[in-house]
Formats: structure tokens, sequence, C-alpha cells
């Protein structure tokens, strides 16, 4: 037994080794979720060449094949890394966009402005942060924030599941809880930052399943087993195996395949049947030199993004009453996903995931399912990125597109008998979706951008995916003490969902009828009558208060203190004198509880309050920071908001954090349904009416008539 086992070691090392040097001479790598298994997925990649003639026609369309290519030349030539090409690790290579000034300037048909492209690297165990001019080919440094690392690659996270497979240690550990090496599948985890012992290398901790009986593993993990790597020379640092005797869950049950699970013939409930939405006469919306959505008179672009996932930007709507397009939002996207755990067990007080800064929210979205993930009337989007080596691959179909109708009222009117009116108004309420999703290993996360008719945008993110589970000798909460700490719900087995919570935080730069904005906060408070005044004795009152600086704007959402929220244009009135205005319409208003000492609180700290408004700053982008892997804390939008900077009558970003807690019952088990959440940005005064007024209603002829087809057809 012992020398099958030795045998099929040596194998599985071959073969890895095999797999990462064919892997290091690729033209292209495909990126597939960071749960990367010890068997890795090639499905979902494209070759570039389709691409390679493609140019760019909008001063914000992300780097072409081309571009890119020239930018990794330029790097590769360049004299601190031109001794030594190969040492050369890309961690990020995107568009440096121009400054906001000029793409507002910029009409279609006008020449581009200089291209130029923003790159992160490390050389060995130093990082650069750089802006590489795409014509002249030079190269400027940029400062670099003093904590932290840059975003993982692919390369970083595969070849860190494959390191524990050289420590006899780790082998034993596997082999002891009776896993075959051959079912083994391992998670890079992020380590976190506890203290200046995680300091000056880079980390990380690696956990293994077992595969065996179900493509589900998350379901089965070896509970305890934890790998510390040095994530840079893939040195074994340190093994521990705090829980050896925890069995590991069954596999039965855990499945989630449609062979696995087809219904039954005789099903308890009745299967719905197939639903898809036609549109005869082709969609109402278009999408313009790859990159710009045109629908209902919004305008705006649309691109995929390697850390944000998907980015909108220059968003005008068109006034009904005026013909005018006026500015709605410069730039939105998720710029931080904080994800912590609420177990601090040796096996798991480190799981506090930053999923953009850490993994890249764009590198971990998965290309879409036609028909399931978006509708039959949907365009697909590309995304373009770059790997390690600085050679570019697509992720194809990463972002749909598509016109969405569920039934809703747009409007509706119908007048009482008691007036004598036959009125009967109502017009339906068609929307714009734009969607991406991330499989950040077990969870998965949609990100959906819907556009309304009525100048509404709404965000809305949707929790699907496997719950990261923990295993325990319990198969039944009888068997459980009294008060004994499980942190979280027995699901199945052997099997607890941990407690947990999500939060996203979004960066939207609003330019309501242009930059220069302020934030208003609508305080609505109980007003007592004074006796003798009226039958009543209180009412609502709503006070309006202009916040000067970034202290004032800071929101702790409370249901007993309610306040609109608004960003307001002051030099723009309505004909009746309000400031033209969008209002946030929060919602997923789930509060971070946790200690603001707490060191993955220190690095999260973005999440304290649900709404910041900060001055724009072109390089304020990232929520948690520029380097968030291993970052103490020390550039975050808490910390750029201690500056109490001014904000009245500026061009000013929005912040806001949309949060999930999330307690597992059993109906997520195997797998989740998902669980939506939402914030709108809603116009206030923006309009001199109801902008949709003019809507007409649908009418039969207008509509498709379709006929039920017969199973015999």
């Amino acid at each position: 037994m012992e020398s099958r086992s030795l045998l099929r070691l040596f194998c599985l090392v071959l073969a890895a080794l095999v797999f990462l040097l064919a892997h290091s001479y690729r033209s292209y790598v495909h990126v597939p979720n960071s749960s990367f298994t010890i068997r890795p997925l090639l499905n979902g990649r494209q070759r570039p060449s389709s691409y390679e003639s493609n140019v760019p026609l909008h001063p914000l369309d992300p780097l072409t094949i081309q571009e890119i290519n020239t930018a990794r030349s330029i790097l590769l030539s360049y004299h601190l890394f031109s001794s030594s090409p190969s040492s050369l690790v890309i961690h990020s290579l995107v568009l440096q966009e121009p400054d906001k000034s000029v793409v507002l300037s910029w009409r279609p048909g006008q020449p581009l402005p200089p291209r130029r492209a923003s790159a992160v690297v490390r050389l060995r165990t130093s990082a650069y942060s750089l802006t590489i001019d795409l014509s002249t080919k030079n190269i400027t440094s940029n400062p670099l924030p003093s904590s932290g690392y840059p975003t993982m690659t692919i390369d970083d996270m595969i070849s860190a599941t494959w390191a524990p497979l050289s420590d006899p240690k780790f082998n034993a550990s596997i082999l002891a809880r009776g896993v075959r090496l051959s079912d083994l599948a391992c998670l890079p985890i992020s380590s976190g930052w506890f203290g200046p012992q995680d300091e000056h290398r880079r980390l990380i901790k690696v956990q293994c399943y077992s595969a065996e009986g179900t493509a589900n593993f998350y379901m089965r993990p070896i509970e305890g087993l934890t790998v510390l790597l040095d994530l840079d020379t893939k040195q074994v640092i340190d093994i521990t195996d705090v829980t050896p005797d925890v069995p590991i869950p069954k596999s039965s049950g855990t499945d989630y395949r449609f062979d696995a699970v087809k219904p039954q013939a005789n099903p308890k409930t009745k299967p719905l049947n197939p639903i898809s939405i036609e549109q005869p006469a082709g969609p109402s919306f278009e999408i313009v030199n790859g990159h710009v959505v045109h629908w209902a008179g919004w305008e705006f672009h649309l691109k995929p993004d390697p850390r944000a996932g998907v980015v909108v930007s220059a968003v005008r709507v068109t006034d009904p009453e005026t013909g005018e397009r006026r500015r709605v939002m410069y730039k939105g996207f998720a710029s931080e996903l904080f994800v912590p755990y609420m177990d601090p067990t040796d096996a798991w007080y480190f799981k506090t995931y930053m999923d953009a800064g850490e993994y890249g929210f764009g590198l971990q979205a998965m290309p879409l399912v036609p028909l399931n993930d978006c509708p039959r009337n949907a365009q697909y989007m590309d995304g373009i990125f770059v790997a390690a080596d600085g050679r570019p691959y697509v992720r194809s179909n990463m972002v749909c597109v598509f016109e969405s109708y569920g039934g809703d009222i747009a409007w509706r009117h119908s007048e009482c008998p008691i007036t004598g009116m036959e009125i009967r108004e109502a017009r339906p309420k068609v929307t714009l979706v734009a969607r991406m999703a991330a499989s950040v290993a077990n969870y998965d996360y949609i990100v959906d951008w819907e556009f309304q008719t009525d100048g509404l945008i709404r965000v809305k993110v949707g929790l699907s995916g496997i719950l990261m589970v923990k295993g325990t000798p319990y198969m039944n909460m009888n068997q459980v003490g009294k008060n004994e700490e499980m942190y979280g719900t027995l699901l199945s087995e052997n099997v607890v969902g941990v407690i947990h919570d999500h939060y996203i935080t979004f960066h939207l730069d609003l330019d309501v009828d242009g930059a220069d904005n302020s934030f208003v906060k609508v305080m609505l408070a109980r007003e007592e009558t004074s006796k003798g005044e009226s039958p009543r004795m209180s009412y609502l009152k709503a006070t309006r208060h202009v916040a000067k600086s970034e202290k004032e704007a800071q929101v702790k959402l409370s249901l007993y203190q309610p306040s609109e929220l608004h960003v307001v244009n002051p030099s723009k009135l309505t004909r009746v004198g309000n400031p033209a205005g969008y209002k946030l319409v929060p919602a997923g208003t789930a509060a971070n509880l946790m200690d603001p000492q707490d060191p993955p609180q220190l690095r999260g700290a973005f999440t304290n309050n649900q709404v910041w408004v900060t001055p724009y700053n072109k390089s304020e982008v990232w929520a948690g920071g520029l380097f968030v892997y291993q970052s103490n804390g020390e550039d975050t939008l808490a910390v750029w908001s201690e500056r109490d900077r001014s904000i009245e009558n500026k061009d000013i970003v929005l912040w806001y954090t949309l949060g999930f807690h999330h307690i597992p019952c059993q109906e997520d088990f195997p797998i989740m349904p998902t669980v939506f959440s939402s914030f709108d940005l809603k116009p206030v005064n923006f309009f001199e009416s109801n902008p949709i007024l003019k809507t007409p209603p649908n009418f039969e002829k207008d509509l498709p008539v379709c006929n039920e087809v017969t199973a015999s057809a």
C-alpha cells in the first residue's frame, strides 16, 4: 500500500512539473476561478488571434491585444528589467485612463488622447507601479503604498496549490486522513495581516478537500489541516493539523450538477416549462464600437476590468423635454469586496478575504451561460486580460447586456367607480441590464447594472455558489453541548456552515449635470404640534443639511434616524427652483459589527460606514488601497476620509457599501439559492416632471402570438 502511494505521489508531482513548464510557455492562459484543484480546468478560454486587428475607438476603451503586446515589449526592455526579463512578473496591465476633463471634452470622430498603460509588476521581491506611454515608449514610476502586495496572479494561485505536495509531512497527513492524493483538491487562501510578523514576505495558506465521489469537494473539507507557504519561493513554512480526528463529510447528496440530480420519473413537484423573452423586431439597444451602449435615452461606456469586474462610465441620459443629453455619473464600479468569516479558531481566523484586491474580481469572472445566466435576447462582451508573463488572453462572454421584462409596471392609475371616469392607464416596465458573474472559489457573485426608463440606475448583487464549510464530529444537534460554540449551523452530517459577512463597496463618481456637486442629507425628524394647534400631536419634518467636509458626509444608516441622501448640482435649478439631483436609495444595509481594532477590520475599515463622500482624486480608486494583499490598513477609504477635505460644490465621489450577514441554513446545502440585494441611484428634481409620461402602452397588435407546442410536435 505504501509503495503504491509513493508511486502515485511521484506521478502526481511529475505531472505538476510538466503542467507548470507548459503553462509558462503558453501564449495565453485560461483563468479559472480561484478554486484551483490539482486537476486544473481548461474550459472557457479563447485564443486572442481574433482580436489582434482591434483598435481603440473611445478614450476609455480597454487595452487592445496590440497595445498589450506593445506595453509588454516596452516593459521587458526597460533598464530595470532588461537584464532578467524572465524574472519579471506582471500583476496588472490595464489602460491608464486619460484625465477626466480630457475624456469629457472628447467627441466621436476626434483623435484619441495619448494611450497609456498602467502596470503593477514585481521583479523578485521589489514591486513597481509604472505608467507606460505606448507612443513614446517612456516609462514613469509612481509612488507605492507603505504596506501590502499587488493582487495575486493566476500563476501565484495555481502554483501555491501544488507546492504542499513537495512536503513529506503534508503528504503523510493527507494519507493518514484516508484521502488519495489523486482525489485531492486545494485552495489558495489569502492569509490577511495580523501584525508585523506577517510583513516583509508574501504569505499564503493552503487548505485541501477530498473530491472523491463528487464535484462538490467544498463539502468535504480536510478540517484543521493548514499549510503556510512563502508565495514567492513556494517554500512550506509551517503545517498545522489541529483536528486530525474530525471525519471528512460524506460525498452523497453533495453533487449539484444536472446529470447527478436529474428529476425523478415521477417528481413530487411539477417542473416549470421553459420561459423566454422574444424580440421579433430586434433589441431596442445597440452597442456601438464594442463598448458604448445606447438604450431608451441612456448612453454609457461599458468594459470588463480585471480587478473591478465591470466598469460603467460616462453615463448620460436624454431629457425627454429638451432633448439634452445630461450627465449623471462619470464612473461606477465595485471597488472592493470584504468577506470576513466569524470563526476565531486556528484554521479559520485568517479567512477575511478581499476578493477584488487580493484575487481580482474580474479575473475570477467566468464565461456566462446563455439561456441560464443571461436570456436568449442577450448580447455578450469579452474581456481581454494579461497573464503573469504579460501575454494577453481572452475571457469570452464575460459580460452580457439584455432588456428585461418581468411583468413589472412602470406606472399606472385606474379611477375608482365613484368618479364615473373610466380610466385604466398602465405602462410596462422594461429595463436594460449589464451583468457579470464572478466565481471566487466557492462563492458566486452576480453583479447587475440596471438602467430604467425613468432615469433610475439600480445596482444589484446576487450571492450564490457553495458555502465554505467546516468539518465537525457531530452528526446531529443533539450531540452538541449546551454552551458549545460552533460558529455556525449544522447543515448536514459532519458539516457546519460558518457565519460570515459580505460587503461590496461601490465607487460612484456622480456628475449630476456637471462635476460641481454637493452632498445633502435630508433628515426626517418628528415635530410636535403646539397645544391647540391641531388635533394631531406630531408630524414629520424634512431638514436639509449640506455636508461641507468628508466627516460630515459619513453615514451609518439607522431606521430611527432616517434621511434621504442627495447628490445635487446647486447651480442647476428646476423651473420652480429645486437643485437637480440624484439620491441614493440604500438597501442591503447589513452593518459591520466587528471590533474596529480587530486586524481584519483595520484593513476593512471602509465598511465602518455605509456611506462616504470624498473629493474626486484620480489616485483614490480602491477602497482597500492599491495594494491590499497583506496590507495593514494604512491606505484605505477610511484613512483618506480622515483628512476631512472640503466637499461642498466640488467634484465628489459617493461610496456605498452593500452588506449581507449570512447565517447559513440547511437550504444552503449543497449549493445556495441566489440571494439578491440592491441599491438605487434615483433622480430627484432632475427632471421637470415624470420622464416616462409619454411612454406608449403595449397593444396586442404589437406583440407576437406564440402558440403552445405539444409534446408530439
